[in-house]
């Protein structure tokens, strides 16, 4: 009967003879001697050829009486489990456990203990353990497919791992339904049940070998396991098995330890599959910590180039939630610049293909649409966010001239409202790599709109020697052409006229083509007011500075306002020649006087 417990069954193994031989009963003499992977066991034929169909034939096939050496060549689990299918032939008494079933079950296997030979033989007593007791517990359920690693192919064929694989999944789907009736029979506003607790089944999954626990998720998801229960367990996953081999060892000490090399590919192949085993429904959130941690390992590990694209296409899917630490991911070859720029080229690459793709699904004939759009949000977030990144590689020596103009090239015009960030990215670059030629300064000065300049920013670009000749007089050009803006009344008639001109011949195109430039010209008018609201506030500061300059000097206005006007003579770089002004100075004269002459001749009258 088969009772007793494992520790018992430990206490009750009988002593070796010499060095490889063990006898079962000490004070029987035995008649045969079968020997697995070294250790050899001196046992009867008896009890053996009872339940044994297997050692039945190999002592029938012996020569005569005295063939009493037998070997078993791989047989799955080695001598410990061969003694415990042993000590079952002999109707000695243990417990069937989850660290032992699957090792009985294979050696029942093996050594053929069916039911043509004895009837509740090992295979039939084991099997009616896992259908009723293991499959029926996610727990345990686990711990024999744990135990199964080494059992393969045996495991496979007799059916175990995917017998244990249903079984998780199953009682997975149960504590889910579960926990998710608990939380309605509540009524209230407790936050703790709103939010969703860590499945506690999670941790136990992560003392699975990689590919048991690729078909446990895919299982899972079958079943309609929650996809943040997945993403979780992923996670917890893999910070049990990639921050090192301890964690994984303490969950199986009899998983054997592997060489470096070894150990690179094993990891290699845990990245490459929870990779594959992300959710693809797009209402899950995969936190972008993770995805950042992912995709740093598989670039260190050179993964291939499959799961590094997965990663960076789920990661640009979000690049507007995304951080300047996470864009800054190291470069792992030798004698190459200090930061990945491709990885972040190729997300960039793939947000601006979602913003378009997304603009093409939503394309209707409501340009009021357009302006609530949140595309055109994220495009400036994504901008600023590209700015800062290349002012923070810009220093980098390795950084080639064709990388960092691709870099910003690759963002439309419209991501930026104003090109301060772009600015100081170029300068910084500039001031890093003195040898650029002439040539190379024109070209990455000429993708700065100087129109799109802050008023701090062209005073700073109108003093930088590291700047073109022909990128300072286009800054004090377009300086000269705002302070002109600022002092006009109708500031934006011209504008607005241009736009309403625009929009004269749109009538003469088709209607698809029509919402196309309605919706460009819809583009541009946002960016026009957030440059006039940058401009407007900029305007502010100038008039608050004014009127402390007149408080501090009411005692001698004229003089402020003449250097006022001398001032704004001096800035105006392209202003009218002399000869122009004394026209002008003369015709207000003559105006003067005509006004005068009118208001004498009205007093008479």
């Amino acid at each position: 009967m088969v009772l007793m417990s494992e520790a018992s069954i430990n206490a009750s193994s009988t002593p070796k003879l010499g060095n490889s031989t063990t006898r079962i009963f000490s004070d029987v003499a035995g008649d045969i001697t079968i020997a697995v992977h070294g250790e050899s066991f001196l046992l009867h034929k008896f009890p053996l050829v009872a339940r044994s169909g297997k050692i039945r034939k190999m002592v029938g096939d012996g020569k005569g009486c005295s063939a009493t050496k037998f070997e078993l060549l791989n047989l799955p689990g080695g001598p410990q489990a061969f003694e415990l299918a042993v000590k079952f032939c002999y109707g000695m008494n243990f417990e069937i456990t989850t660290a032992n079933v699957a090792h009985l079950r294979c050696v029942g296997e093996y050594l053929e203990m069916t039911e043509e030979y004895r009837e509740e033989n090992l295979i039939a007593r084991t099997e009616m353990y896992l259908n009723e007791i293991v499959i029926h517990s996610l727990e345990k359920s686990v711990q024999v497919l744990v135990s199964c690693e080494g059992l393969s192919p045996v495991a496979e064929q007799v059916g175990i791992t995917d017998a244990c694989v249903e079984g998780i999944a199953m009682n997975a789907c149960k504590e889910q339904l579960v926990s998710g009736l608990s939380r309605l029979d509540y009524v209230g506003d407790s936050p703790d049940l709103k939010c969703p607790t860590l499945e506690w089944w999670i941790e136990d999954l992560s003392s699975l070998q990689i590919d048991f626990y690729e078909r446990v998720i895919c299982a899972m998801a079958r079943k309609g396991i929650r996809p943040d229960s997945i993403v979780a367990s992923l996670m917890h996953y893999a910070q049990a098995s990639l921050e090192g081999t301890s964690k994984s060892q303490f969950w199986n000490p009899s998983r054997p330890k592997l060489s470096p090399l070894a150990l690179q590919n094993h990891q290699i192949t845990i990245v490459e599959t929870l990779v594959s085993l992300m959710p693809t429904d797009k209402s899950c959130i995969i936190p972008l910590s993770f995805l950042f941690g992912m995709l740093r390992m598989a670039i260190m590990m050179d993964t291939n180039i499959a799961c590094r694209l997965e990663l960076e296409r789920r990661i640009a899917f979000r690049l507007e939630m995304v951080s300047l630490d996470d864009l800054l991911i190291p470069s792992t070859r030798v004698g190459d610049m200090l930061f990945d720029v491709d990885t972040v080229h190729r997300m960039l690459v793939n947000f601006l293909q979602r913003v378009e793709e997304e603009e093409n699904e939503d394309c209707g004939y409501d340009s009021d649409q357009d302006l609530a759009s949140p595309n055109h949000g994220c495009l400036l977030k994504v901008g600023r966010l590209i700015d800062a990144y290349l002012a923070e590689i810009a220093p980098d020596p390795y950084l080639s001239l064709h990388k960092f103009v691709a870099m910003i090239e690759i963002l439309p015009d419209y991501a930026r409202v104003i090109d301060d960030g772009l600015y100081r990215a170029v300068d910084i670059y500039l001031k890093a790599h003195p040898k650029l030629t002439e040539e190379e300064c024109k070209r990455v000065c000429h993708l700065i709109d100087c129109e799109k300049l802050s008023q701090e920013a062209s005073n700073h670009a109108a003093k930088n020697d590291r700047l073109p000749v022909h990128m300072t007089v286009r800054v004090l050009y377009f300086e000269q052409l705002r302070l002109k803006n600022s002092i006009s009344v109708n500031v934006g008639d011209g504008f607005m006229s241009q736009r309403m001109s625009s929009g004269v011949g749109s009538a003469a195109m088709s209607p698809r083509d029509n919402y196309a430039s309605l919706r460009r010209e819809n583009r541009e008018l946002k960016l026009e007011i957030s440059r006039m609201r940058v401009r407007l506030s900029e305007l502010e500061k100038e008039q608050s500075f004014m009127k402390e300059g007149m408080m501090s000097k009411s005692g001698n206005g004229t003089t402020f306002l003449t250097s006022l006007s001398k001032g704004i003579g001096r800035i105006g770089i392209f202003s009218s020649t002399p000869g122009e002004a004394k026209r002008r100075k003369a015709a207000r004269r003559s105006r003067g006087s005509g006004k005068k002459c009118i208001q004498t001749q009205s007093a008479i009258d």
